[in-house]
């Protein structure tokens, strides 16, 4: 069986840095992976990759401004917000040619 891939060419130089940025990122990277699949909380996150806490939300918030992540949320049962990050993409296809950057996001 055959499955089609969506993707999202970047247009925008700026955007195409801050996403090269970002894949060159081992944080990223491994957060990334980490939620391609399943929703996971930050805490979540830290337990699976073993990165700092704090790196994990400051990575998360740099994957959230470039619209790699959706974020939800809800209140826990002892009232506490718990929010869940998944990835909005499951690739990412970057080439250099003739002095060109092309950036492409495969959509999850």
């Amino acid at each position: 069986m055959q499955t089609l891939q969506q993707t999202f060419k970047i247009e925008e130089v700026e955007k195409k840095d801050s996403i090269l940025e970002i894949l060159s990122d081992k944080y990223c990277r491994a957060i990334l992976e980490s939620i391609m699949h399943t929703p996971k909380s930050a805490i979540e996150i830290t337990a699976e990759t073993s990165i700092p806490m704090s790196t994990v939300y400051r990575r998360m918030q740099s994957l959230h401004d470039n619209k790699l992540v959706a974020i939800s949320g809800m209140i826990t049962d002892e009232g506490k917000r718990l929010f869940m990050y998944k990835s909005k993409v499951k690739g990412i296809q970057s080439s250099f040619n003739n002095g060109k950057t092309e950036v492409e996001l495969i959509l999850n």
